[in-house]
């Protein structure tokens, strides 16, 4: 593999502002990596859309990050990972990789009495693809999954605490805890956002995996086997939006980031 290949990017995308947990975890561990980040806001939540339109919609994604000329591209997004990705990757000439089997190799790493709980949008939860990636592990395992479909407009409007967002935690965790889990899967990279109102809920009793860290991680055992590791870092990050761009960069601002927000016409584009 050439070093200018190498040193092409990596893309990763998610409805909104949640996958830049990720991007926070990659910049951890691959530091060397330039990172093409797309937030699809003008069509965010993705979590009650059918099936067909987020295919749709990852397969215009995937040919904007063709065009920018990444190596590889994330999956940012539970939802596009269940739903579109079994499709759009087979697909694609760009390796692509999800989130949703390195967040469960997390859980089943850490659960001791093999109870499991997913929060997760309605899309996530109805494809049963948490449950099946753990089974797929650790047969022998318990998994409840919870459809959570009012935390992504939350934390998209820039709530991060408060009652506004403890409501409805307490009735979507209340299900899992009553299920006794002691592993809890935030099964949307939006969730982190709410780590510390979802463990003084929980409690110290279980275990909280984030995905976002297990997918990074993961993506770099992937770059290593398809000897697409960069040498070096080849310029700075760059994000693009499909909606506008000032509300993005404002939230990307209070997780962080100071980068320019472009916004791009996705629908133009497709694989």
């Amino acid at each position: 593999m050439g070093e200018e290949t190498k040193d092409r990017p990596i893309g990763v995308y998610d409805s909104g502002v949640g996958g830049l947990t990720v991007v926070r975890w990659l910049h951890q561990v691959l530091p060397q990596e330039r990172i093409i980040y797309f937030g699809d806001t003008a069509r965010v939540p993705y979590g009650g859309r059918p099936r067909e339109e987020l295919i749709r919609f990852s397969r215009q994604i995937v040919g904007f990050f063709r065009k920018q000329g990444a190596k590889f591209i994330i999956a940012a997004c539970n939802t596009s990972s269940a739903a579109a990705l079994p499709v759009v990757a087979e697909e694609s000439d760009v390796p692509l990789m999800g989130v949703i089997r390195a967040g469960a190799r997390g859980a089943v790493s850490v659960t001791k009495a093999k109870r499991i709980g997913v929060m997760g949008t309605q899309v996530t939860v109805e494809s049963r693809a948490y449950t099946l990636a753990v089974k797929e592990l650790e047969p022998d395992a318990a998994v409840y999954e919870q459809a959570c479909p009012r935390l992504v407009p939350l934390i998209e409007a820039g709530h991060r605490d408060g009652e506004l967002v403890e409501g409805p935690l307490k009735e979507y965790l209340q299900p899992l805890l009553a299920r006794e889990i002691d592993t809890l899967i935030l099964g949307c990279t939006h969730y982190p956002y709410l780590l510390a109102s979802i463990k003084g809920l929980v409690g110290s009793d279980v275990e909280v995996v984030d995905p976002a860290e297990a997918a990074a991680r993961e993506a770099e055992d992937r770059l290593k086997d398809l000897g697409l590791l960069s040498g070096k870092k080849a310029g700075e990050d760059l994000f693009f939006v499909s909606g506008e761009p000032e509300s993005f960069h404002a939230a990307a601002v209070q997780l962080g980031y100071n980068q320019s927000v472009e916004h791009v016409e996705i629908e133009r584009y497709t694989i």
